[in-house]
């Protein structure tokens, strides 16, 4: 099993506020879209009400200590070790959010590529993604996008590998 984070992060290390993103970037949910489409998704539960529903294309699969919890048209687990067994070992998986569940999969030996989109711009927030440490991430790939009509800040999207220890 192969785990790839993706994540939107300001220079600050804001991720969200109340629950939801900060910022419209179409570039960004373009992006999203292409790595995702096609895989299995894990998300907190957070996540997943901000998102409001499945998105198409892909298998979703909620992680919530809510043992009554429903989302609709996604599979509901109580931890990361189960989203991971349900998922299968031959998949590539996306953690897709939010701050807690990239806590705890950020140093998972599983996990091996992050897909960190770097939004050029300072938020207050209340979520934040945790520090990509340079002696145990590589950086592969980066494609930089300037701010236009449609998406207002510059940003960059980043391809990290887990160097070998």
């Amino acid at each position: 099993m192969k785990i790839t984070i993706i994540a939107a992060v300001a220079n600050n290390h804001v991720i969200g506020a109340n629950n939801r993103l900060l910022w419209h970037l179409p570039a960004d949910l373009q992006h999203f879209k292409k790595l995702t489409m096609g895989h299995t998704m894990v998300m907190g539960r957070k996540t997943f009400e901000s998102i409001g529903k499945p998105l198409p294309g892909r298998r979703t699969i909620v992680v919530t200590r809510k043992k009554e919890y429903d989302a609709m048209g996604c599979e509901v687990v109580h931890s990361l070790e189960e989203a991971f067994k349900l998922a299968g070992k031959r998949e590539e998986i996306f953690v897709v959010g939010g701050a807690d569940i990239y806590q705890q999969t950020i140093d998972l030996p599983q996990t091996h590529t992050l897909q960190i989109t770097r939004v050029f711009a300072y938020f207050e927030g209340d979520a934040f993604f945790p520090d990509v440490d340079p002696q145990k991430w590589q950086l592969v790939e980066r494609t930089d996008r300037k701010a236009d009509e449609k998406n207002l800040f510059d940003m960059t999207f980043l391809t990290y590998k887990r160097k070998k220890q």
